[in-house]
C-alpha cells in the first residue's frame, strides 16, 4: 500500500515515501522524545495535512465534505515526549486512539481537538496513557475538545491539569469502560457542556482546585432530557454504571445546570455535596439549618408561612443565596 509519510526534519519538510502498510482512513502519530513521525494513509492524503515541528503535531482535515470524502478518520497516537503536543482541526468525525501515549506539552494543552463533530477517544485496551500540560497558561485544559467527546476502551488515561481544567469539552462527555484518573486540575477536573453521562468504567478525581465535575448548558434554554440524548442540551449529569470517586475538591463534587441523576454504578463521594440547577443558583443538599429571616418556598414558588416545618423539598432564600433543601 502506498502511503504519504511526513517525517520530522530540520526544515519541517513533508517527505513522501513508503513504509509498512496502515489501514485506510488512518493517520498514525508516533512520539519519540523531541520528534514525532506522522504517517497518513494514501486514500486520505488529500484530506489531511500535517505540520510537524519537533514533537508538536498539527493535523488539519479538509473543511469541505464531499460525497467521496471519508466518513470518519482514525488517528492512532503512541510513544512518548516531554515537550510535544497533538492538535487536530477539521470537519469529519474522528476516532483518536491513545495506544500507550505519554505526552507533556509545557506551552498548551497536551491534546487539543478543535473539531466540532463526534469525537471518539479510544483508550486502547490494556494500555496506560498519561497527558500533562504546562502551568500558568490561558488554555482551557490538559485535554481539550470542541466536539462531542466519547471516551471508550478498556485502557487507562491519567490526566495532569496544570493550568485550568483536567478535561474540557465544549459539548457533551460520555464515558464507557475505560479508567480515567484526573490526578490534578487547577479548576474543575472535568468540565463540559450539554450533558455528562457515565455508563461504565472508573473515574478517579483527586484534589481539583474547584469542582470534581461541572456540567453547563451550551445554550440559554434547556432541551430537557431527549431520547438517547439526541441533540440534548440539558446541563444534566447522568450516572448509570461504573465507579466514580471524588476526593479533596476545592468546590463541590458535582455541579450541574440541570439535574443530577444516579440510576446505577457506585458513587464513592458525598452525594449531598453537589449543586443542581446551578444556573438558577439552587443547591441540592440533604438537611441544613436555615438562617434567621430566611424565606421558604415550595417547588411551585409559593411562599410558605414563617416557621412552618414543611416536609419534603423546599426552596430556601437567605443571605448566603438560594438552595434546595430536603427536610
Amino acid at each position: 500500500m502506498i502511503i504519504k509519510r511526513l517525517l520530522y526534519c530540520a526544515t519541517l519538510l513533508a517527505i513522501a515515501g513508503s513504509a509498512a502498510a496502515i489501514e485506510k482512513n488512518t493517520v498514525e502519530v508516533i512520539y519519540d522524545g523531541d520528534k514525532a513521525t506522522v504517517t497518513i494513509a494514501d486514500n486520505i492524503s488529500s484530506y489531511v495535512t500535517a505540520v510537524v515541528e519537533n514533537a508538536n503535531v498539527k493535523l488539519t482535515q479538509a473543511e469541505t465534505v464531499t460525497a467521496s470524502a471519508p466518513g470518519e478518520i482514525y488517528y492512532i497516537l503512541s510513544g512518548s515526549s516531554t515537550d510535544g503536543s497533538f492538535y487536530l482541526s477539521g470537519s469529519y468525525k474522528a476516532t483518536v486512539t491513545l495506544n500507550g501515549l505519554t505526552l507533556t506539552n509545557t506551552k498548551g494543552a497536551a491534546i487539543d481537538i478543535q473539531n466540532g463533530k463526534r469525537i471518539d477517544v479510544r483508550i486502547e485496551n490494556e494500555t496506560t496513557n498519561t497527558i500533562t500540560d504546562g502551568a500558568g497558561g490561558d488554555w482551557k485544559g490538559c485535554f481539550v475538545c470542541k466536539g462531542h467527546t466519547e471516551f471508550k476502551g478498556k485502557g487507562t488515561l491519567n490526566v495532569n491539569g496544570k493550568t485550568a481544567h483536567g478535561i474540557w469539552s465544549k459539548e457533551y462527555i460520555e464515558i464507557k469502560n475505560c479508567t480515567i484518573n484526573v490526578a490534578s486540575a487547577v479548576k474543575d477536573a472535568i468540565n463540559c457542556n450539554q450533558y455528562f453521562l457515565m455508563a461504565s468504567g472508573t473515574v478517579n478525581i483527586t484534589s481539583p482546585g474547584d469542582d470534581g465535575i461541572q456540567v453547563s448548558l451550551k445554550d440559554e434554554k434547556s432541551t430537557g432530557t431527549t431520547t438517547d440524548h439526541e441533540d440534548e442540551d440539558s446541563g444534566n449529569f447522568y450516572m448509570t454504571g461504573g465507579t466514580l470517586k471524588i476526593t479533596g475538591h476545592g468546590g463541590v463534587c458535582i455541579k450541574a445546570d440541570g439535574t443530577i441523576t444516579y440510576s446505577g454504578g457506585t458513587q464513592d463521594f458525598n452525594t449531598a455535596d453537589v449543586i443542581e440547577n446551578a444556573s438558577t443558583g439552587i443547591s441540592h443538599v440533604t438537611t441544613e439549618n436555615q438562617e434567621e429571616g430566611a424565606v421558604v418556598y415550595d417547588l411551585s414558588g409559593r411562599r410558605l408561612p414563617q416557621g412552618l416545618k414543611a416536609k419534603g423539598i423546599v426552596i430556601v432564600k437567605e443571605k448566603g443565596g438560594t438552595r434546595k433543601v430536603i427536610r
